[in-house]
């Protein structure tokens, strides 16, 4: 019976997780938590040694969030950043 409480823990704080990432919101404007991180001198660095790519996709993030925040709108739905496709992307 004790074998069966991590994974319990484990099913909640997965659950914890994907309610908190769409309650924070970022993702309704198709942003990655890693875009919403404040940039100090060791972030800078970091982004400058990101891959062309992925920084044009960051980028294009930013851009878009922008946008969509000036005109007070967020994505459709299909369009919102899943919590799933980040942890596939940070692994």
């Amino acid at each position: 019976m004790a074998s069966r409480a991590p994974a319990a823990t484990s099913r909640l704080m997965v659950g914890f997780r994907k309610w908190y990432y769409n309650a924070c919101g970022f993702n309704k404007l198709g942003l990655m938590r890693d875009d919403t991180i404040n940039e100090n001198n060791d972030v800078k660095e970091a982004i400058r040694r990101l891959p062309e790519q992925v920084y044009n996709d960051r980028m294009f993030r930013l851009k878009r969030a922008l946008d969509l925040s000036m005109k007070q709108q967020i994505l459709p739905k299909d369009q919102w950043t899943k919590h799933e496709a980040v942890r596939k992307h940070v692994s």
